[in-house]
């Protein structure tokens, strides 16, 4: 039980944190997408991140610096086995699940839902 709470208390702080920063800046969404993925790798890098990982679970993993942290974990561990050649492949091979995943399903979801470019 303790697992779901600290899940849904850790990857709710990281929406809420998300949300404010829309709320209350002109940031757009797209560079708060791309910035909470790089603080996920820069966390990543710095073994921080495995931390808030040990304590939210789910909660740590899913959300977008979660995506980070897969790629910086993923790219570190080639570049130890495969050389300067594992910094290009280590990132794609581990995130590899994930973005099939998010293309699959956001294809079936257009098709579901018929959906349209804002214009």
């Amino acid at each position: 039980m303790t697992n779901y709470i600290m899940s849904f208390l850790v990857g709710g702080l990281i929406c809420v944190i998300a949300q404010i920063i829309m709320d209350k800046t002109t940031i757009t969404p797209g560079l708060i997408l791309v910035s909470f993925v790089t603080i996920g790798v820069i966390l990543g890098a710095l073994n921080i991140y495995d931390i808030i990982i040990k304590y939210g679970k789910a909660g740590a993993t899913i959300p977008l610096p979660g995506f980070g942290y897969s790629l910086a974990k993923a790219t570190i561990k080639e570049v130890k086995t495969n050389g300067l050649v594992g910094a290009f492949t280590g990132g794609i091979k581990g995130a590899a699940g994930g973005i099939t995943g998010a293309v699959f399903f956001g294809y079936i979801a257009a098709l579901i839902f018929n959906s349209k470019t804002k214009g």
